[in-house]
C-alpha cells in the first residue's frame, strides 16, 4: 500500500506540513506510524481527504496551472476498453480519459502518485 510522509501529503494538498500535522492532531486526517516512528498517511486515506476537501473549495481562484501537475489518484472508473482517472492536484481536480490498458500498465490505483501532463492549444487563465 502506498503511504505518504507529512511533507509529501502537504505538497499534494497545496498546504504546509504544519497544516497537515494540525489536521492529523485534530483527527481530521488519519495517520499511522511507520517502522521508524514517523507519521505517515495511507494513499487511500489521503485520496479520500483530498476528495472531501475539493468538495468544499476555498474560493481563492487566483492561480493558473502549469503543464505538469503532480497529484494523487482519487478515483478510477474502468470499462472494457477505456478508463477515467481522477487526480487531485492541490485544490484542483484533473480528469483524464485513457485506455484501460494504459491504466493497468501504469499500475494506477486510488492513492497512487501520478503526474498529469497537459498540452493544449487553448488555455484559459482566470483571476
Amino acid at each position: 500500500m502506498t503511504t505518504f510522509r507529512i511533507g509529501e501529503a502537504a505538497e499534494l494538498l497545496g498546504v504546509s506540513a504544519d497544516t497537515v500535522r494540525r489536521w492529523i492532531d485534530a483527527g481530521r486526517l488519519a495517520a499511522e506510524r511507520d517502522g521508524h516512528g514517523h507519521r505517515v498517511i495511507t494513499g487511500a486515506d489521503l485520496a479520500a481527504f483530498a476528495r472531501d476537501r475539493a468538495a468544499a473549495p476555498d474560493g481563492t481562484g487566483s492561480s493558473s496551472a502549469r503543464n505538469r501537475l503532480r497529484g494523487i489518484v482519487t478515483a478510477i472508473v474502468k470499462d472494457q476498453v477505456m478508463a477515467q482517472v481522477d487526480l487531485q492536484v492541490g485544490p484542483f481536480r484533473v480528469v483524464s480519459l485513457m485506455s484501460r490498458e494504459a491504466v493497468d500498465e501504469l499500475g494506477l490505483e486510488v492513492g497512487s502518485l501520478a503526474t498529469a501532463v497537459v498540452k493544449s492549444t487553448n488555455v484559459v487563465v482566470e483571476r
